[in-house]
């Protein structure tokens, strides 16, 4: 049995995806470093399923989500396996907690990813403080709190649209569950559910830093209390805090990272692209053929990251036509990636971790974003952020090989590329401070250690 006695013990709840596992592991560990015994519970088949890299002392332990064999691709449909999960989820987390109860380290707070809104009711059955942690921007997270409260109606039949906080927004700018009506239901009313029970939340945290969206935050304060705890940044690319921190520490997938570092040493500070679509993404066989021919037809060098599922959908002898020219592999550490001199553009399709890593880590971008909050986070990198473009859609809606090439060129060579470059530089400067001793993030942990370790 364990014996060492720590200032309190959180359970982290991620969704289990992981772009909602990497920010509330990284969280986590900020909390370990505080004193604090942090579990991470993963679904039983993401657990079997993760390579595991971390040293810190993080624990690690299991729910199970009903599809213990194959997670999310066994379930029929995304709403069965949301029922599935509520159901069997409630009842295995409740589980965890009880096993812990009578340690020397009982849980005394749940951390839930809003995706999960059942965790609530399960810490609050056991009288345990309740945190919801957005693991998407406040802008984001704001509009879809306007629309399940009903502040914004829907469909939307008029643009502009004006949400206190935000930019003036067009319908393209919206979260696609919004812009493209009836796109993906069961996930678009996961996103509205966030706000089902996050008012009965002891305490909210969101994976953001005041600077980067002052006006929304303050906007969103009105109504919840918000405590910014971003950039989730493993420490050694921001404040070097944290011994060994230098990486998130789960991977779904093995990296080819010898091969991918031996090469981009050999090229030229910053003459390589980097284009990388995330975990999820699944591009049709049109644009990823326009992608790939986008590459080839540019004078950089390109680094690729293409899922063995997505292979297939490459130019035949694509591969082997680049030469040295580009280098596609199955899967890469993107944070190595995107702290490589070499690297001097990141084509990205906007997801949240890898807009805010780029922003961190000083990469201008050219955003390609394909759903969900993508496409906001593509307004604010190319208005707001100013550090990057956002390739514009065709009729057909395929971004073209000759768009991407063109705002490709924009951030490598043209005029605007200079204040892109000087724009990052600040946003880099900026994430490193939130995440320095007596910064934003170190406040804003304390506070919220101090709400269920006095209570």
């Amino acid at each position: 049995m364990e014996n060492k006695a720590y200032r309190g013990h959180v359970l982290a709840l991620p969704y289990p995806s992981q772009g909602h596992i990497n920010p509330l592991l990284q969280f986590s560990k900020r909390l370990v470093s505080k004193g604090l015994k942090a579990t991470l519970a993963t679904t039983l088949y993401i657990h079997n399923t993760m390579q595991s890299q971390s040293s810190s002392s993080l624990q690690f332990d299991t729910i199970s989500d009903g599809y213990d064999e194959g997670g999310f691709a066994q379930a029929e449909s995304i709403h069965a396996y949301l029922n599935r999960m509520e159901t069997i989820g409630s009842k295995t987390l409740a589980d965890l907690i009880i096993k812990n109860k009578n340690t020397a380290n009982p849980i005394d707070c749940i951390i839930y990813d809003p995706f999960l809104p059942w965790a609530l009711e399960v810490a609050k059955k056991f009288g345990i403080f309740g945190a919801a942690f957005f693991t998407q921007t406040c802008a984001v997270n704001f509009i879809y709190y306007h629309v399940h409260y009903g502040l914004l109606k829907l469909p939307i039949t008029s643009t502009p649209i004006s949400i206190p906080g935000l930019p003036v927004l067009d319908l393209e700018d919206m979260p696609s569950f919004i812009g493209v009506p009836g796109s993906y239901p069961a996930y678009f009313e996961m996103a509205l559910n966030q706000f089902s029970s996050s008012d009965k939340a002891d305490v909210v945290l969101v994976n953001t830093f005041y600077e980067l969206e002052p006006e929304v935050v303050d906007s969103m304060s009105k109504v919840c209390r918000l405590l910014r705890i971003g950039p989730t940044i493993p420490s050694f690319y921001l404040d070097k805090r944290l011994e060994n921190d230098n990486d998130y520490g789960l991977n779904l997938f093995i990296s080819n990272s010898p091969i991918c570092n031996n090469w981009l040493n050999t090229k030229p500070e910053g003459s390589v692209i980097y284009a990388s679509f995330g975990s999820m993404a699944s591009l049709s066989n049109k644009q990823m053929e326009e992608l790939a021919f986008s590459l080839k037809g540019s004078k950089f060098h390109f680094l690729c990251v293409v899922k063995a599922s997505e292979e297939a959908k490459l130019p035949e002898k694509f591969v082997e036509e680049i030469g040295n020219k580009g280098l596609v592999v199955q899967w890469y550490s993107q944070l190595e990636v995107l702290s490589n001199k070499a690297i001097g553009c990141f084509l990205t399709y906007c997801g949240w971790n890898s807009t805010l890593e780029a922003l961190s880590l000083e990469v201008p971008m050219v955003g390609v974003p394909q759903w969900t909050d993508q496409t906001t986070n593509a307004k604010y990198v190319q208005d707001v952020w100013n550090v990057g473009v956002r390739a514009k859609v065709c009729e057909n809606d395929i971004v073209e090989r000759e768009e991407i090439e063109f705002c490709i060129k924009e951030v490598m060579e043209g005029e605007r590329g200079k204040y892109f470059i000087e724009n990052a530089k600040k946003w880099r400067d900026l994430a490193i401070k939130a995440g320095s001793e007596a910064g934003s993030l170190d406040k804003y942990i304390d506070e919220f250690v101090s709400k269920f370790i006095n209570s």
